[in-house]
């Protein structure tokens, strides 16, 4: 069976590409849809044109138009969404780069906002053939594919002469199934929406190529970005570097490591879409004192990049324990970085009596944050026995060393 998906851009697979994409609901277990298909096109076609049309559906998350662009399952999971990329190549920008290279580039999720810009030319590199093809295809459904020179081959294998900036995302999975490393011989295709048996997630830290390979680039070319796993070892980022943990709102989704020609901090927290950037602030040490009026939850971007107390300086918040990233503040703040809560109950920690006191309050959901103490979620939600109108937060976690309970709320919501 031919599953590459390149095949769907002949006319014939633009055409069944099209009527899918006219019809609501179209999933490969409708057959009715696939028998009629198979009545005009070849039933391989089909089959990749349908397999196609899920990921399409699926990629709507991450990118604008993605019932026009083509995806491999292995490139589509791996790509950063749309936004993350735009983000990405801003940087670049600002850094003049007119020349720059895509390692590992995949189906172009990268590329794609690589080459936007009108006096940018974009090398795309990746050892499988396939991909390649995707990437270009998918510049030029963003108006980019003239900016464009791809190049089939071992990312370990090439020059980088003319290169002003390297941009690379190594494969952070093992080598079974992988199509994403650029630099592995060999590298097999399989049908759209399958993994093979016991494909799995490299740890943080590894990658192919090698995160000091990749690292090592900044010794050819000046301007360097590493996409990493958020779970990275900060042992690992070499001094001069620039760590940025990147979320889209409060979901983390990666780190970004800037060579020293592009760093700008130690270590940054980014919150899209609104660009917002916390970087280190200098100053005294952060007090730890009892929980407040209002309990700032720090975005994870700004937990994973260190930046808790460096928050708090920029809000004059303290911490309610030295060892725990909840911050508290006597008034309702306004922050990109964090979610701000108006604490209704504070109090050491009992689950008899916080059960009581949540059926008083006619508490019938509740977001449970448990930090710094042990226990099962789920468990402890089935035993509080929430009933009632209303949603709050029930924080678990420690003041001291104390285990201490809050019942926060939205400032606004009826509990506030």
């Amino acid at each position: 069976m031919n599953d590459d998906p390149t095949v769907l851009l002949t006319p014939p697979g633009q055409e069944i590409l099209a009527r899918l994409a006219a019809v609501d609901d179209v999933t490969a277990g409708e057959l009715a849809f696939a028998v009629s298909l198979r009545r005009e096109y070849p039933a391989n076609l089909v089959a990749v044109a349908t397999a196609q049309h899920e990921l399409r559906l699926a990629a709507r998350a991450k990118f604008g138009r993605a019932m026009r662009m083509l995806f491999t399952r292995d490139g589509y999971e791996q790509a950063s969404s749309q936004t993350i990329a735009a983000y990405r190549a801003g940087r670049f920008g600002a850094a003049q780069a007119r020349r720059v290279a895509d390692l590992c580039c995949g189906i172009g999720g990268d590329l794609v906002t690589l080459a936007a810009g009108p006096a940018r030319e974009v090398v795309a590199v990746d050892r499988d053939e396939v991909h390649a093809r995707l990437a270009v295809h998918n510049a030029g459904v963003y108006g980019g594919a003239e900016r464009v020179r791809a190049c089939v081959a071992d990312v370990r294998d090439l020059r980088l002469a003319g290169v002003d900036a390297v941009f690379i995302d190594p494969a952070r999975r093992g080598d079974a199934g992988s199509r994403r490393a650029g630099t592995r011989p060999g590298a097999a295709t399989r049908p759209a929406g399958t993994r093979p048996a016991g494909a799995r997630r490299f740890r943080a830290g590894v990658s192919q190529p090698p995160l000091d390979w990749c690292l090592a680039l900044a010794e050819r070319v000046p301007a360097v970005c590493v996409k990493a796993a958020p779970g990275l070892p900060a042992e690992l980022i070499p001094a001069g570097w620039e760590a940025e943990f990147i979320a889209d709102g409060r979901d983390l989704k990666e780190a970004a490591l800037w060579s020293p020609g592009l760093a700008t901090a130690r270590r940054r927290a980014t919150i899209l879409p609104g660009g917002h950037t916390l970087a280190a602030v200098p100053g005294d040490g952060v007090p730890v004192g009892e929980p407040g009026e209002y309990l700032l939850d720090p975005n994870p971007a700004v937990t994973r990049a260190g930046l808790v107390e460096d928050l708090a300086r920029t809000l004059g918040a303290w911490k309610i324990d030295p060892q725990i990233a909840f911050l508290a503040v006597r008034h309702d703040v306004v922050t990109p970085f964090a979610r701000t809560l108006r604490v209704v109950e504070s109090a050491p920690w009992n689950e008899k009596r916080f059960a009581g006191r949540l059926r008083e309050l006619g508490v019938g959901a509740a977001d449970l944050r448990r930090r710094g103490l042990a226990g099962d979620v789920d468990q402890i939600r089935r035993r509080l026995r929430l009933a009632g109108p209303h949603r709050a937060t029930v924080v678990l976690t420690r003041v001291g060393d104390r285990p201490w309970g809050m019942i926060c709320a939205d400032p606004g919501s009826p509990l506030a």
